[in-house]
């Protein structure tokens, strides 16, 4: 993966995708040039982080705390990053979901997310009501309903927060 960031936070990320994650990340930017990243805008929060969210106007989130894949560590959201003028410094960090900055007749943003599809992940764009677009998630079949009744049960992972699957 290129960016040390979005590293640590895909680590943070649910034991059942963490690795998972990382190499869809990677596969996509393996056919981008150098000068394209991947940036991992968010993966882990918490249940109060998402209260806060949910509390913002105009709505950036449908979910309260405990109501979002997010809150499991079972989803993220991406932006790519570009470097125009390849000095290293990353000059835009985009959510264009047309964008071509490779110029291989595929929007970046595609490669993306097929990557994470292929591997079985649902993208927030394919939803019916409030598009997601930077947004991937993998939930084992789980709702967060059943995924909150675990949660509340402390069914974790032993030594960890993380709910079993």
């Amino acid at each position: 993966m290129r960016d040390t960031i979005s590293l640590e936070r895909t680590k943070k990320l649910h034991p059942a995708i963490a690795q998972e994650a990382i190499d869809c990340i990677e596969a996509a930017e393996a056919n981008f040039p150098v000068n394209v990243k991947i940036r991992v805008v968010q993966g882990l929060r918490t249940f109060e982080e998402q209260n806060a969210l949910f509390a913002q106007r105009p709505r950036v989130t449908k979910a309260k705390g405990g109501q979002s894949y997010h809150n499991y560590g079972l989803a993220l959201d991406f932006a790519i990053m570009y470097d125009k003028d390849n000095n290293g410094t990353f000059e835009e960090l985009s959510w264009d979901t047309a964008k071509d900055f490779d110029k291989d007749g595929i929007a970046d943003w595609q490669e993306v997310v097929k990557q994470f599809e292929d591997k079985g992940w649902y993208w927030g764009g394919n939803w019916r009501t409030f598009k997601d677009l930077p947004h991937v998630q993998k939930n084992f079949g789980y709702t967060w309903r059943q995924l909150l009744a675990k949660y509340e049960a402390k069914d974790f992972i032993s030594g960890t927060k993380y709910v079993n699957l």
